[in-house]
């Protein structure tokens, strides 16, 4: 159960994505929410430029009352909040903690735009900082919850995933793709490992651990009478995953943080965000 989710906007059309999804979340989880904006406060431009500081927190003050008027309207109980920090990421994910908010929704990215599909640096070190889940949500995407993909290699961080996709599933009524990446050097990109030919191109070890892990997920599946249908593709992981969303027609991926290769220190996994900077639907981030 989801009790507090957190909300991130700056206003720009890149956030309104996360706002209006995750009202309709809060909802439907009926959950209260905390609307917060960061400014990005730096003393030294503070003491030269007062007037703008002062400037920017007024407009920020009215970006968060508008989400919480929106949420009023639909009766989410909503608390508006500014803050001024140096590092952005490291105060959303510190007012998470503080707040004990089980979920932090934000855009992929910020008022600085696109830089070639890449996902920005406050959602990208906020995911890596945060103690909680984190839902990604692009401008355009709509979290209707029919369809969840979620990735699995095996992990333990796709193991927490796996779990977490399941048990939305089932609340949801929604069906589970299951999908697993391997390499194989002779078959075309990004496609789906059937036939016998197919699976002699490709490691014995490597197809016994795709296997396993997507055994692994059919089984909580079904124990949970979730619809499941998995998929083991040959590409690139991060490929196979963006790929696969688009042609199941899911509305959110779940999956790790990172994966087989393990935490460095807090950052965000590689795949992880290549994944959520270039996939069209929503993403969640399981953390725990």
């Amino acid at each position: 159960m989801i009790s507090h989710i957190l909300i991130c906007t700056d206003g720009s059309d890149y956030s309104e994505g996360a706002v209006r999804e995750g009202l309709i979340f809060a909802k439907k989880q009926m959950a209260k929410v905390t609307a917060i904006t960061v400014i990005d406060f730096n003393a030294e431009f503070d003491a030269l430029a007062p007037n703008l500081l002062e400037k920017m927190e007024e407009e920020a003050a009215g970006h968060v009352r508008a989400v919480k008027n929106r949420a009023e309207k639909e009766g989410i109980a909503c608390e508006a909040l500014v803050t001024r920090s140096e590092a952005p990421y490291l105060s959303i994910a510190e007012e998470a903690l503080h707040r004990e908010a089980d979920l932090i929704v934000l855009g992929r990215r910020g008022r600085t735009g696109l830089k070639r599909l890449l996902l920005g640096s406050v959602a990208k070190r906020t995911i890596g900082h945060a103690h909680c889940n984190v839902l990604v949500i692009p401008r355009k995407a709509s979290l209707a919850c029919r369809t969840i993909l979620v990735a699995t290699d095996g992990s333990k961080f796709s193991e927490f995933a796996a779990h977490e996709a399941v048990s939305m599933a089932k609340d949801c009524s929604a069906a589970l793709v299951v999908v697993a990446a391997v390499h194989a050097e002779a078959s075309a990109p990004l496609d789906i490992v059937s036939s016998n030919m197919q699976k002699e191109m490709i490691a014995d070890r490597e197809m016994a651990a795709a296997e396993s892990s997507i055994a692994f997920v059919r089984e909580l599946a079904e124990k949970a009478a979730v619809n499941v249908s998995t998929y083991i593709y040959a590409g690139n992981p991060a490929d196979v995953i963006t790929h696969a969303a688009a042609e199941k027609k899911a509305d959110l991926i779940v999956m790790g943080s990172h994966g087989r290769t393990g935490i460095d220190r807090l950052l965000l996994g590689s795949v992880a965000e290549r994944v959520i900077g270039t996939a069209e639907c929503a993403t969640l981030v399981v953390k725990k």
